[in-house]
């Protein structure tokens, strides 16, 4: 990664550069951080139009013949751009995302861009309005460059496969998988397409990805943040949020889009649970008296591979060297605690029906069903699709027979949270950690077969609680390996501190090689 890093380095240098008439020039983005390109607009040393024709050229040059990230390019952007120039020039107050190009995954409602959540059956479908996150990002004055690919439906936490858009590649390594079903917004966050993006997760599909591709990505409480204008996988568990190459770039788009939304009824728990400012946590020496836990039943399983073991434990021993106390293993019965019975409703066939009404006339299908019969689904969605055939389209799994309650009113997942709050209180710890993944990315073309070490499933989709991975280095030589650090609900806060120490103590995130500057 030596090259990777010189790469970095001289792309600093470029970024700060000036033309001698003192006439705004384009900047180098490769890696660029959202305050960067801010301050770079203020200073009048580039404009917003620059800055987004750098991610345009970029997307253009590599991603066709590299990852096949990008669906679609906002035909808007410079436009948008242009405005926020003006803005700049009047001396307008802009928002705090304000020129940020992002990538939005391809299951976020955007108006103005198809929405085809993986699959040929909405290619072209145009929703009415903006998701909730993508409404609120816009109000903050950042620009949607573009959407990116994802795994049919969000059905594969494996690869990114969709038969609107086709196979994305891992910007690291073009024959592994970036993961799913985000894996779209992580290569092109990655690659330098944007900035930073917005995925999904309802197991994996934020923090899976982002671990295969040096990200950060942040899943939250249930109830902390807005699902409205996403399609849903299963929306007692589905989770949306920012994917990026830095905790800070992170933090910055979570004050926008976390917060109550009268659309999304998960919402009402965490009313004026918010953190006015995530940023504040940004402490490089946050990680000095933290009592931290390593869930060692995800470190030490058989078929955990030796490379990223040991980059893990590396990452324990720079978390100790950072000021953190270390209890190296958590006294909870995990395997235990997923025994539980109806932890996971089936509900997929009645959320997409709820999503599909939302559409309204523009609806290309009314039931997500309809595919089976008219082929419009690749080979490997089928078989998840036709797991829901005799389940009902329009009753809520509350009330089906038998009844799978939402997540507040679902003993089980009830009880593992309790269960596992109180061995984090019993042990008198902050968090607890352990790698996203035990295992590197998959070859693409043996994704299946080479598929094992998901962490992301097991803890955090099931309990409702927050977890966020920051990059913790390589195995391979080039693949990435992510640590994930999980906190008590609404504790989003002791995360971005946690993260943001450990980042500035290692710097293990560095570009991939074959995205070099324009």
């Amino acid at each position: 990664m030596d090259s990777a890093r010189a790469l970095l380095a001289a792309a600093a240098l470029t970024l700060l550069g000036t033309a001698c008439d003192g006439s705004p020039q384009p900047i180098d983005v490769v890696e660029v951080t959202i305050a960067q390109i801010q301050d770079q607009i203020r200073s009048g040393r580039t404009t917003c139009r620059l800055v987004v024709q750098a991610y345009l050229d970029r997307i253009e040059t590599y991603d066709e013949a590299t990852v096949n990230a990008i669906t679609v390019v906002n035909p808007n952007a410079l436009a948008r751009a242009d405005e926020i120039d003006e803005a700049v020039q009047a001396g307008d107050e802009l928002g705090p995302l304000f020129c940020a190009p992002l990538l939005v995954k391809d299951n976020f409602d955007t108006h103005d861009l198809p929405t085809t959540g993986g699959s040929i059956a909405l290619m072209g479908s145009l929703p009415p309005d903006d998701a909730f996150m993508v409404r609120r990002i816009r109000e903050a004055d950042a620009i949607v460059i573009a959407k990116t690919n994802m795994a049919e439906w969000a059905f594969s936490p494996r690869q990114t496969v969709s038969s609107s858009y086709d196979t994305t590649a891992n910007a690291y390594a073009l024959d592994r998988v970036p993961a799913g079903s985000s894996g779209g917004t992580a290569s092109g966050v990655a690659a330098s397409f944007g900035v930073a993006g917005l995925g999904s997760d309802t197991g994996n599909s934020i923090r899976g990805p982002a671990s295969h591709l040096a990200l950060v990505g942040i899943r939250s409480t249930i109830g902390l943040t807005s699902r409205d204008g996403v399609i849903p996988l299963s929306f007692d568990r589905d989770i949306a949020g920012p994917m990026a190459r830095t905790v800070e770039d992170a933090a910055r788009i979570f004050n926008v889009v976390a917060g109550y939304d009268p659309a999304d009824p998960y919402t009402e728990a965490g009313r004026g649970r918010k953190e006015a400012d995530y940023t504040v946590a940004l402490d490089a020496d946050g990680l000095r008296g933290a009592r931290i836990a390593v869930m060692r039943d995800l470190v030490d399983a058989e078929d955990a591979d030796t490379a990223v073991v040991r980059v893990f434990e590396q990452a324990v021993a720079d978390l100790r060297r950072l000021g953190a106390e270390i209890v190296d293993s958590l006294d909870f019965d995990l395997q235990e605690e997923r025994r539980r019975p109806n932890m996971f409703c089936r509900r997929f066939r009645y959320d997409m029906h709820v999503y599909l009404e939302s559409l309204g006339e523009r609806a290309p299908i009314r039931d997500v069903l309809e595919v089976l019969e008219t082929g419009q689904y690749s080979d490997y969605a089928e078989s998840s699709l036709r797991r829901y055939e005799g389940m009902p389209v329009d009753v809520h799994p509350a009330n089906a027979d038998p009844p799978c309650p939402d997540y507040l009113e679902n003993e089980s997942r009830q009880a593992y949270l309790s269960a596992l709050v109180a061995a984090m209180d019993a042990a008198r710890v902050d968090a607890v950690i352990y790698p996203t993944w035990r295992n590197p990315p998959a070859h693409i073309d043996r994704g299946d077969e080479e598929y094992r070490g998901d962490n992301s499933q097991v803890v955090a989709p099931a309990t409702g609680m927050p977890a966020i991975t920051v990059p913790m280095g390589f195995t391979y030589g080039r693949l990435p390996a992510g640590l994930q650090i999980l906190a008590r609900p609404y504790d989003e806060l002791l995360l971005f501190r946690l993260a943001y120490a450990y980042e500035q103590g290692t710097h293990h995130r560095v570009p991939p090689e074959g995205f070099p500057a324009l």
